[in-house]
This record gives C-alpha cells, sequence and structure tokens, in this order.
C-alpha cells in the first residue's frame, strides 16, 4: 500500500507536468485545468504517504535522505498551492509542478527503508531544524522556476505588471527560503553543541549551508537596494539553485563529515 501512494503520486505528479507544459505550449487551457486536478492528487497521495510513514516509524518522516527528499518535493507542492490560490499566480504552475516531479524522482532511487532514529537525531530540534530546510530549499527552487518563467515571458513581451509580479514573488520566495536557512543554522548550531559540544565545527554541511545563505543574502541586498535589473536578478535566482541542490546532493555523497550517519541515515540541512 504504502509503494502503491508513493509511485502512485509520482506517475501523477509526471503526468501532471507533461499536460501542463502541453497545455502551455499548445495553448490548451483545458489541458492545463486538467493537470491541476491531477497535481492536486499527486500531492494529496504523497500527503497521505509522509503522513503514513511517520505514524509507521513513530517519528517525523525527516530521517534520512530518502524523506528529506520527499519532504522537500512536498513543501514545493505546498507553496505552489498557496500561490495558485491564495496569491492568484497561475504562471508558476508548469515550474512548480516540474520541480515536485523532479525532486520526488531523486527520492525514488533513495532507500526507503524505515529505520530508528540514530541517537544524535534524537532531539526536540530534530523536526525544527530539518523541517526548515526542507522550506528553505523549496523556496529557493520555486524562485529559480519562477525566474525561468520571468524570462521566457519576458521575451515575448508579457505586460509589464505581470513581469513585475514574477519579480516581486522571486524575492517574496527567497525571503522566505532566507528565512527558514537562518532558522536552519541556527537551530542546527544549537543541536550541535548539545550533541557534539561545538556550536560549528566546519562540517561540509555546515559550510555549504552558510555558502547558500550568504549567495541569498547578496541576492536580497541587490534586490532591496535596487542595484541590479529585475532581468540580472532572474538570472541570479536560476543560477543559485545549483548551489542548494549540491547543497542537498552533492555534499552528502562528495563530502561526508558530522552530518553523514552511513547509507542508513543521514541528517540533512
Amino acid at each position: 500500500m504504502m509503494n502503491i501512494l508513493f509511485f502512485g503520486g509520482l506517475v501523477l505528479y509526471f503526468a501532471a507536468m507533461v499536460l501542463c507544459f502541453a497545455g502551455m505550449v499548445f495553448k490548451k487551457e483545458k489541458l492545463e485545468s486538467v493537470s491541476w486536478i491531477i497535481f492536486l492528487a499527486a500531492f494529496a497521495a504523497e500527503t497521505v504517504y509522509l503522513v503514513a510513514r511517520g505514524v509507521i516509524a513513530k517519528r517525523l518522516p525527516l530521517a534520512n535522505q530518502f524523506e528529506f527528499a520527499a519532504a522537500f518535493s512536498w513543501s514545493i507542492g505546498a507553496l505552489l498551492i498557496f500561490m495558485y490560490y491564495r496569491l492568484k499566480t497561475d504562471w508558476v504552475r508548469p515550474v512548480g509542478i516540474a520541480a515536485a516531479f523532479l525532486i520526488l524522482s531523486y527520492a525514488a532511487i533513495q532507500p526507503k527503508e524505515i529505520t530508528d532514529l540514530m541517537p544524535a537525531l534524537r532531539s526536540y530540534w530534530f523536526g525544527f531544524h530539518i523541517g526548515s530546510a526542507a522550506l528553505s530549499y523549496a523556496g529557493f527552487m520555486l524562485a529559480g522556476g519562477v525566474g525561468i518563467r520571468y524570462l521566457m515571458l519576458k521575451k515575448k513581451n508579457a505586460p509589464e505588471d505581470t513581469l513585475e509580479q514574477m519579480d516581486y514573488f522571486t524575492y517574496r520566495l527567497i525571503a522566505l527560503g532566507l528565512l527558514m536557512l537562518t532558522i536552519t543554522i541556527l537551530t542546527g548550531a544549537i543541536w550541535a553543541e548539545e550533541a557534539w559540544s561545538a556550536f560549528w565545527t566546519w562540517d561540509p554541511k555546515e559550510v555549504w549551508a552558510l555558502i547558500t545563505w550568504i549567495i541569498y543574502a547578496v541576492y536580497l541586498h541587490l534586490r532591496v537596494n535596487r542595484h541590479r535589473s529585475p532581468e540580472f536578478l532572474a538570472w541570479y535566482a536560476i543560477l543559485s539553485v545549483p548551489v542548494v541542490l549540491f547543497t542537498f546532493v552533492g555534499v552528502n555523497t562528495l563530502l561526508p563529515g558530522l552530518h553523514s550517519y552511513g547509507a542508513i541515515v543521514r541528517s540533512i540541512f
């Protein structure tokens, strides 16, 4: 049943992505509407899966690379739904659906065993630290996607008010992501002092989290002070995403450290 929920959600995400892009290319609003309904079904399946996994494991489903990737994908979906219904931004659907699918696809190739938490992870900081990381990555990922849409629509001479709205929401997504990453780093430092008797150890994951924080802090500085054009800032948001992905995937793979707990359990931020 759990596999049916997970892979069923993955297939639905894929179908939603294909139909959404087809609707966009062929200018068929009906296809886009159907794709959104399928996306909501996929999100519901993923939500049920994560809740069920948490109930079975008797903990938050955030303890390893698979669970974090699934939570990352879910966070993208949650932000996308909020933006669509609350903020009325339908232009974000193609990139949001694609991002949720791609991150969940990465989760699909990770080990899916439910394991007990390592002693170092048994802390009340567990949910705050890793949950805020998933939300921060989702904000950054969607900001990069909105940047892509901005450049595409600018080439097509889209209305100026639409472009201004996209620039503004890129800024808001990055501000949210930076806030969540700040919480991640601060809670991680407090947790590290409890677990390892040091607030900061220059562990590769800590270093790359800090690099990511600095990169997006620079974006906010440029955006708030209007030192660069919206087009430059869109490119900045897009080109910053690989840093996020390296912090998420590359560090765990290439730069093992205190945040690596073997092949079974790894703490991520």
